[in-house]
């Protein structure tokens, strides 16, 4: 049932649009594996689905077609005299478990497409006619699609060059949740965490929903990582390798290229990742890189007034595949309790703190005010002269200013000493050579529980803490 969604609003709002438009609708729902899509189109249309199936993971024709086969008559379709041998059979059958339904609206869900589309198996051709010669000139049929694969979902979906393509009428992106929707979730689960665990949890799981859903609310959260990720047989010790490769084809090229990433804080341009993988240039890394992004493992951002072949850069983004290369690979097993304290805790912690307030943009320019005023959003790294000095986050505003964001994660109150005045007065100094003289600049500290007011701490212009992250 609807209610049962936790957070979701703009995407429950275009579903209901969808399902309230007086044309047939072609929805495909991506995004990352273990995020909800599957659980957001059931619960949303629980009432209206006249029929849903799921490809099955590596297997052959046909058991996909049976299996689907299966489906079509435990929604109601009378048993054929002779059971359909290819996909062409399929779609037929379903057209006709369609026109007995009494709905006034058809809700369609094809879950794990890609898996459908075995070699050689005809599939797609019959999906296009189902759609292009049938579906599409009624105005009752909602046909949803997902697919955690997102190579084929981009490279047969939604850029299609044959008969699907610019079918689609909507495409939905599902990302993780936000610290607040987490916090929902959890809450709803019977757990009663502080905002601080919450915001380690999420460093560590990213928000999905499907990690968070195994958590126990008996345990304590250090007590849980260690039984989901530090255990021999814990339900979470070998997802890493499980989800790289369920979703691309030649995984361990994706791997490279995220393992790459992981070791370079800001992220890294083109050229240096063809130089720390090995990986040739060309179309095969474009595509790498398209469908890491579009998966949302990592993000394409500019470096800050940088020369132009060094403009763009990749940033590792995914929190659990950061916790897994910092904890888990290649590493002695410890404990999460073993662990925290420690240097490496805080290395990782400062690290993904940073990643936590940049998936958070929206709530820091909400708690500074700017909400209304347009902004374009950089990281900023010195050039090769002089100290090395790097920005985190650089909210360049339309009304002539510009906030500097230095993300610093503590267990407690943060303290500015000396060194680092002088550090952060290096790295104003060194900025404002490059950026445009006309714009104003504002020191923004976004830390966990504020700054302390000290002889040094006058050099901060405006403070956001965790509680304003979870706006």
């Amino acid at each position: 049932m609807k209610e049962n969604i936790i957070g979701r609003e703009k995407e429950k709002a275009l579903l209901e649009r969808i399902f309230n438009s007086s044309r047939s609708e072609f929805v495909s729902v991506c995004g990352r594996r273990r995020v909800g899509k599957t659980f957001l189109i059931k619960e949303f249309f629980e009432n209206e689905l006249v029929f849903q199936t799921a490809g099955l993971a590596n297997d052959r024709m046909s058991r996909q077609i049976k299996s689907f086969y299966e489906d079509l008559i435990e929604f109601g379709l009378p048993h054929q005299p002779v059971a359909p041998k290819d996909w062409i059979d399929i779609f037929s059958l379903l057209r006709e478990l369609i026109k007995q339904s009494k709905q006034g609206r058809k809700v369609i869900l094809l879950d794990e497409l890609p898996w459908m589309d075995t070699p050689r198996s005809g599939f797609m051709s019959a999906l296009e006619h189902f759609w292009n010669s049938w579906a599409s000139g009624r105005h009752d049929i909602v046909l949803v699609v997902c697919g955690s694969a997102t190579s084929w979902m981009m490279d047969k979906l939604i850029n299609n060059h044959g008969g699907l393509h610019n079918r689609l009428t909507y495409q939905l992106f599902l990302e993780p949740f936000t610290l607040i929707e987490s916090e929902q979730f959890l809450q709803s689960r019977g757990f009663n965490l502080s905002r601080y665990d919450i915001a380690v949890n999420y460093m560590i799981m990213g928000g999905i929903p499907y990690y968070l859903d195994m958590l126990d609310e008996r345990l304590s959260l250090a007590q849980n990582i260690d039984e989901l990720l530090f255990r021999p047989n814990g339900l979470l010790t070998r997802e890493f390798s499980n989800l790289y490769s369920a979703l691309f084809k030649n995984s361990d090229d994706y791997i490279k290229v995220i393992e790459a990433l992981s070791k370079k804080k800001l992220g890294m341009n083109r050229s240096e990742i063809i130089k720390a993988t090995s990986l040739p240039s060309g179309n095969g890394l474009t595509t790498i890189l398209k469908n890491l992004e579009w998966c949302g493992f990592i993000r394409k951002y500019k470096n800050y007034k940088a020369a132009r072949n060094d403009s763009t850069l990749y940033q590792l983004i995914d929190f659990f595949t950061l916790f897994y290369f910092h904890f888990l690979a290649e590493k002695a097993k410890s404990n999460w309790n073993g662990i925290q304290g420690t240097p490496a805790f805080y290395s990782w912690a400062g690290l993904t703190f940073e990643l936590l307030a940049l998936s958070h943009i929206d709530q820091i320019k909400h708690k500074l005010g700017i909400s209304g005023i347009n902004s374009s959003e950089y990281a900023w790294r010195s050039d090769k002269t002089g100290p090395g000095a790097q920005i985190d986050l650089v909210i360049d505003r339309a009304d002539n200013t510009i906030n500097l964001c230095e993300m610093k994660f503590s267990v407690a109150i943060y303290s500015i000493d000396k060194n680092y005045e002088m550090n952060l007065r290096n790295k104003l100094a060194r900025f404002m050579a490059t950026a445009e003289k006309r714009k104003s600049i504002q020191l923004t500290f976004v830390t966990t529980y504020g700054l302390e007011r000290n002889a040094h701490s006058g050099i901060v212009n405006n403070e956001v803490i965790l509680d304003d992250l979870f706006n």
